[in-house]
């Protein structure tokens, strides 16, 4: 392939992956929006293969490198759940920070580059050091997020004494010891500082990650996908390949732009996310005297059935899915009992916040899977309004996001955070194993107004039982 087709198809491939953002935005669109960077990524690995600067020897290797690849890549699509996407994902984002390292040590030790000038040998090298630093970040981080996410590693924030000066002081040292790596002329003496750099960061990447809270999780994943964007353009400038350093921007840029959203809805700060500390595990909130918070009135269990009978009677019913639902793989249910109130003339909605589960659209993913039609799931700006006009809110495996201490308790660790106004529906029913507080630690008043109903048990148990009530 000549040096023009290959630019050519590169220029097709960046226009296939504007596409599939934008398509990626609309759950409507989600899927064309997948397609398009399916064709789109095939295009480029096609060019890249058979360009101008791959030899016919080293084709061998690479089919090879991209057997092995292609099928690492299906038995994960074959064997993890919907349910375990987000540790997926996380684990996806480590694997381009170490690529982004790998690629940045092999282009160091690569003796057959020759710069006509010094200025351009150190602009290479700030972009190796970069790289390098950005992707080994990535990499570690990733993997903690991962550990975190698949329930390996506690969710409860590590908090050092004097994590922020660790930090500050990590960060002098790799900017003095990129000082010196630009200083040296030979490999190996310039291999010392680099290595001790990866190091740092690495370091870097698992301090940061423990020590943010189970409840940034969702801004964690998306911030993470930020990272791993830039690492992939780093590794674009290191290989003067344009089409990764415009596929790594866009991923770079939309991944901070979700970031925001996402401390958004939580009424939350890029930096105080990144300055950790917030939920995971931790108790329940503390009275004056040390001891548990005490409860705000009666709890109202109700059984399967009695939550059918209140279903079947009503006329407008919205369900709040949370990370419960997708641990209990709920969702099929879920929609089942949706199709048959809505057969039978209940006007059945969804209400999604968008730090519920632990990546963004987490539940919009899960629903879809489970066939629920995209019209009747709506954002919790658009269906707040409707909840005093609700006759039952059903919040399935969700607490903080439908905790209304956010909104009356101005010293609640989530004071101020956007919420589901669940509690304002006639009666309002929450599915829950126990009384156990959310993520962020905090006891939920919403469990004992006087129009809740709880509903205890294994999600999936339960709702299996509440749809053979309503078919009963």
């Amino acid at each position: 392939m000549s040096s023009s087709l290959a630019t050519v198809s590169y220029i097709g491939a960046t226009i296939l992956f504007i596409l599939s953002l934008g398509g990626l935005a609309n759950p409507e669109t989600a899927r064309r929006g997948n397609l398009f960077g399916i064709v789109g990524m095939a295009i480029a690995v096609l060019a890249t293969v058979f360009g101008p600067r791959v030899t016919p020897a080293g084709i061998p290797w690479i089919v090879g490198a991209l057997v092995i690849g292609g099928a690492i890549g299906l038995f994960a699509a074959k064997k993890v759940q919907m349910t375990q996407m987000p540790e997926l994902v996380a684990l996806m984002h480590s694997l381009v920070g170490l690529a982004a390292c790998l690629v940045g040590f092999a282009s160091y030790v690569d003796t057959s580059t020759v710069f006509p000038t010094e200025a351009e040998k150190a602009i290479h090298e700030v972009e190796i050091y970069l790289g390098i630093l950005i992707g080994a970040v990535t990499f570690s981080g990733s993997l903690i997020a991962f550990g975190k996410l698949s329930g390996k590693i506690g969710g409860k924030p590590l908090l050092l004494p004097g994590r922020h000066l660790l930090n500050l002081a990590g960060l002098l040292v790799v900017i003095w010891f990129g000082r010196e790596f630009l200083r040296v002329h030979d490999i190996q003496a310039g291999m010392t500082p680099l290595l001790v750099m990866t190091v740092i960061s690495l370091l870097f990447g698992v301090h940061m990650v423990m020590a943010i809270g189970g409840a940034d999780m969702p801004v964690v994943v998306s911030m993470l996908n930020s990272y791993s964007g830039w690492a992939a353009a780093a590794t674009g400038f290191m290989l003067s390949n344009d089409l990764l350093i415009v596929v790594g921007a866009l991923v770079g840029s939309s991944g901070a732009i979700l970031s925001y959203i996402m401390c958004r809805a939580m009424n939350r700060n890029f930096i105080s996310v990144i300055a950790g500390g917030f939920g995971g595990g931790a108790p329940a909130a503390k009275g004056a005297g040390g001891g548990a918070a005490e409860p705000q009135g009666e709890v109202t269990a109700v059984s399967a059935v009695e939550t059918a009978e209140l279903l079947r009677e009503a006329k407008n019913v919205v369900i709040v899915p949370g990370y419960g639902m997708a641990v209990a793989q709920a969702q099929h249910t879920v929609y089942e009992i949706t199709k048959h109130l809505r057969e039978k003339g209940v006007n059945v909605r969804f209400g999604i916040h968008p730090v519920a589960g632990r990546m963004p659209g987490h539940m919009n993913v899960l629903l879809a899977e489970a066939k629920v039609p995209y019209d009747i799931v709506l954002e919790m700006d658009e269906i707040n309004d409707d909840f005093p006009e609700t006759d039952v809110s059903m919040v399935i495996g969700a607490n903080d996001i439908v905790n209304p201490a956010a909104q009356d308790d101005p010293t609640s660790p989530i004071a101020g955070m956007p919420v589901l106004e669940v509690w304002k529906a006639k009666t309002s029913i929450v599915m829950k194993r126990s009384m156990a507080s959310g993520y962020a630690g905090v006891d939920n008043p919403l469990f004992y107004k006087e129009n809740n109903r709880m509903l205890f048990g294994d999600a999936k148990k339960m709702l299996d039982e509440v749809l053979a009530a309503l078919r009963g």
